[in-house]
């Protein structure tokens, strides 16, 4: 989601403005593996919209003690099921979620 940048690369959709709902919608549709999210602000906007069917989040083994916090402003609180986990050789832990419906 932009409204700055002029193209993307070839795993990449640029939605602008207001379409963000629509869009993922008709992206979600489509067949393959799924759409994948990184960052912030995308993940929230989502999140707000309904539209995460799965969590995955990346423990790693080091504090850093700032940095942006994902989901800060989320407008209620969203209840998880784990239903997968994998500890990385890095000694990071994958932990893959569900929301509860």
């Amino acid at each position: 989601m932009s409204d700055t940048l002029g193209q993307v690369d070839w795993n990449a959709e640029l939605i602008r403005g207001d379409r963000l709902e629509d869009t993922v919608r008709q992206l979600k549709q489509e067949p393959g593996n799924g759409l994948y999210v990184a960052g912030v602000k995308l993940p929230l906007a989502l999140a707000e919209l309904g539209l995460i069917d799965e969590y995955e989040f990346l423990v790693h083994p080091r504090l850093a003690g700032h940095g942006p916090t994902p989901f800060a402003g989320l407008s209620k609180p969203l209840d998880l099921k784990l239903v997968g986990q994998q500890q990385l050789s890095s000694g990071a832990v994958a932990l893959r979620y569900e929301l509860r419906r």
